[in-house]
């Protein structure tokens, strides 16, 4: 069987990540998407294991104790983080699974998984970013300009990845994204089996 590949997607909030990641599980349904544990309240609208699986304190310590998070980080006395046993059981069934985390994150995966593909979604531009967080119209003036401290920051990191997809049209970002994986797909370390189901059929 082929292994399966580890696709880590990070950009700033308001780039649009979610959207692209939308259109790419379309387009792929057979693409997974790593859940993250957090410990913070569920807010109005999630769900529990759609996007995160919501577990106590308690819990999470102990998947730290046990070495069970590739990654994981603590805000506002929350911790979120990526487990590591789904990530495991996906590449060993040759599944391609997409992990949704920022550029620290980012960087903790790819020191414990150096073969995983990493993808910065870029806005067009930093006024461009801005505007799409005013039209959210779900945040402060403070608060947005706090996220785009935060923005500059994570843009200045994007030459740590390995491709850089720029969201000016969504549709087209998430086909660029989509190109990525399926190039990686017919990469040689991805089909170790390829040459020798070739060979005995001679």
């Amino acid at each position: 069987m082929n292994k399966g590949g580890v696709f880590i997607i990070s950009g700033p909030s308001g780039v649009g990540k979610d959207t692209v990641l939308q259109l790419l599980f379309e387009k792929d349904p057979d693409l997974l998407f790593s859940i993250s544990s957090i410990t913070r309240p569920m807010r109005e609208g999630e769900k529990e294991g759609e996007k995160y699986h919501f577990i106590p304190a308690e819990e999470f310590k102990a998947m730290i104790e046990a070495d069970k998070l590739l990654e994981y980080n603590v805000y506002a006395d929350n911790y979120y983080g990526t487990p590591a046993e789904p990530v495991n059981e996906a590449v060993a069934a040759g599944r391609d699974i997409i992990i949704e985390v920022d550029v620290n994150g980012a960087a903790k995966i790819r020191k414990r998984m150096p073969e995983a593909v990493s993808i910065f979604i870029m806005p067009p531009s930093v006024a461009e970013l801005e505007h799409r967080l005013v039209l959210r119209g779900t945040e402060t003036p403070e608060k947005i300009r706090k996220r785009m401290e935060t923005a500059l920051v994570e843009i200045a990191r994007a030459s740590e990845y390995d491709y850089i997809v720029i969201n000016e049209d969504v549709e087209t970002a998430a086909e660029q994204v989509y190109c990525v994986i399926q190039s990686l797909r017919f990469a040689a370390d991805r089909q170790p089996n390829l040459i020798n189901e070739v060979l005995t059929k001679c």
